[in-house]
């Protein structure tokens, strides 16, 4: 078993780069994803190994999944049949250095950690724009935007940049707002995820981009965490993400995903339209043609007539 490393250490870790490193992916990050990867089915709890967030298309709708590397044959699962496990061996101490005031916990305080860099006691949770799909279609990248947490602590999601840089942001539960940050397509990246006390969390993230066809696409799923040795798997199943959507997010928090369209294909409403219009330009046709022959049945009984009686 390895030692158990502070924050301090780990931003040690990180930041332990040649300048050249800091700015190119690590070779652990530089994967490729195989379109054939399968969808797996049936719960799993992760505590351990490479676990990626990532959009993917699924009987040809876009939709948030979860890409499990954790075994020799990768493949991709529902978050809602995914817990995360975060073991007791993420427990970590804040350093007592202002950079990380952001965190709004104290130093000295033990917070368990997701660390940037792959601990093997602990599930490593990053994010990809690998799926070979996706790279075909989107325009540029994917915006991940987290959406809410329900949780007993705090989450805060940040990078380390190399160089020493200060701490990076993206994602604090505290905040009110929703929080987007931009992914590039075949973009492979991890972060650190901090929470500050155990149990069962849940967070809610919307994917969405802009298609090269000009069409956007967008889903929310709900991510579930165990945090800590004693949090339940079955309560992390079983809770109900009741995570509301601020007001400028235009899908809802349940776990749903808009379908993706080729371009030019036509949708239910497209045919029902389509349908009915047939119908009234047929009936339309048909009370034509019924009123010339009624027209025309008349002018023959009229040339047949002879003033003051019949013929």
């Amino acid at each position: 078993m390895i030692a158990r490393c502070t924050l301090a250490v780990l931003i040690a870790l990180t930041t332990a780069q040649t300048p050249a490193a800091a700015n190119e992916p690590s070779p652990d990050l530089s994967q490729s994803i195989a379109a054939d990867q399968p969808l797996a089915t049936g719960r799993a709890e992760l505590s351990a190994g490479h676990v990626d967030l990532g959009p993917r298309y699924v009987d040809n709708r876009w939709t948030l999944l979860i890409h499990d590397g954790t075994q020799a044959q990768p493949v991709w699962r529902n978050p809602d049949e995914t817990v995360l496990r975060v073991s007791d061996a993420a427990l970590q101490t804040v350093p007592d250095d202002p950079a990380y005031a952001f965190l709004g916990v104290d130093a000295g305080e033990r917070v368990y950690v997701v660390p940037q860099v792959q601990d093997p006691d602990v599930v490593w949770l990053g994010w990809n724009t690998q799926d070979p799909r996706v790279m075909q279609n989107i325009d540029r990248g994917v915006t991940l935007t987290l959406l809410g947490v329900r949780g007993p602590g705090t989450l805060t999601t940040y990078l380390q940049p190399g160089n020493f840089a200060a701490p990076e942001p993206l994602w604090r539960s505290t905040e009110p707002e929703a929080q987007p940050f931009w992914a590039e397509v075949n973009t492979h990246t991890h972060a650190n995820w901090v929470f500050t006390a155990p149990g069962v969390y849940l967070i809610a993230v919307q994917a969405s981009a802009d298609l090269i066809s000009g069409e956007t696409v967008s889903a929310t799923r709900t991510l579930r965490f165990a945090v800590g040795d004693a949090a339940s798997t079955d309560e992390a199943y079983s809770a109900i993400a009741d995570i509301p959507v601020p007001a400028d997010q235009a899908s809802p928090v349940g776990d749903r995903a808009e379908a993706a369209e080729p371009a030019g294909a036509p949708t239910t409403l497209r045919i029902a339209l389509v349908a009915l219009a047939a119908l009234f330009v047929t009936g339309l046709l048909l009370l034509l043609l019924r009123g010339r022959g009624v027209r025309r049945q008349a002018e023959r009984e009229g040339r047949t007539s002879l003033p003051g009686g019949d013929r």
